[in-house]
């Protein structure tokens, strides 16, 4: 059973910084990628690791899916799985280009006007992993377009984060076992390559 919270939604890992009413900002000194390309970008997206926020505690089998939008904006869709409760945990928003659509530097929102950052910071040429922040270096995610991510291109991902000065040491590597991620209802896909 899916469980949709009424008006926060635990998972919005995506843009929890909205709560701070339009934080679109961009991590001092760090650049979001140009030559961005929506159509490549969306679908779905696993969570690899990412920064510990209470919004995420307990949360394992996270994915994030964006499709296009009938306004020009993209859908956002969040999962993930709380072995505890063994439910999924769900949250929808919308996201929107801040500047130009060929820059990844958009502003997401999942309560109502309160749009906050969404930076991709680095993007491989084949759209398979990304180094995604939100408007500090409090939130980081690194994404990947499967449930695993070869550990080379992991490291590389974390060094280049290291270098942009996010707090590392305490990146969460984010459990994607197709063991103990059941398909989410109506998916009998999940988990799964």
């Amino acid at each position: 059973m899916s469980t949709r919270l009424p008006h926060f939604p635990r998972l919005t890992w995506l843009a929890p910084f909205s709560l701070l009413a339009g934080c679109t900002g961009l991590p001092e000194g760090t650049e979001p990628v140009r030559d961005f390309q929506l159509t490549p970008y969306l679908g779905q997206w696993y969570e690899i690791a990412r920064l510990p926020h209470r919004f995420e505690e307990g949360l394992d089998c996270v994915t994030a899916t964006y499709e296009r939008r009938e306004d020009g904006g993209i859908r956002v869709v969040n999962r993930g799985y709380d072995r505890l409760s063994g439910e999924w945990d769900e949250a929808e928003g919308r996201a929107y280009f801040i500047d130009q659509a060929n820059v990844g530097r958009l502003k997401v929102s999942f309560f109502g006007p309160f749009y906050g950052g969404y930076n991709v910071l680095e993007l491989d040429d084949d759209y398979r992993h990304a180094l995604v922040a939100g408007p500090d270096r409090d939130y980081l995610w690194i994404l990947a377009r499967r449930p695993q991510l070869d550990e080379a291109t992991y490291r590389a991902l974390v060094q280049r984060a290291d270098e942009l000065g996010f707090p590392v040491d305490a990146l969460i590597r984010v459990p994607q076992d197709p063991a103990h991620c059941p398909p989410t209802p109506g998916d009998d896909t999940a988990g799964t390559t």
